[in-house]
């Protein structure tokens, strides 16, 4: 198996019976392990089969977006300000627009 899981996963698997083996990662393994559960949630919302599907795997990508800041030294509300920061300057996605290339002049 070998993946970061929430925190009260290995009590959920007691109380079903089963004897999870766990152990408590260093810095630079449990920022490994975000990285790796972040492409494993990616996967999860791109395959998620319903909205209600799709809106747990996207609450789930949001809880390793606020390991991650945390992990860095960030807040979620340093994270949406930063983000914020961005839109302002940038736009956001809504407008759909796909940049299919750019010619030089």
């Amino acid at each position: 198996m070998g993946k970061l899981v929430r925190d009260n996963i290995p009590q959920i698997i007691k109380n079903n019976g089963q004897l999870p083996i766990t152990k408590i990662l260093n810095e630079d393994e449990y920022w490994q392990a975000l990285l790796a559960k972040d492409n494993e949630e990616l996967l999860e919302v791109k395959n998620a089969n319903s909205l209600l599907e799709r809106k747990e795997e996207l609450a789930d990508k949001l809880e390793l977006i606020i390991a991650m800041a945390k992990y860095n030294g960030f807040s979620l509300q340093d994270i949406i300000d930063e983000a914020n920061k961005k839109r302002e300057k940038n736009g956001g996605f809504e407008k759909r627009i796909f940049l299919e290339k750019v010619i030089k002049k």
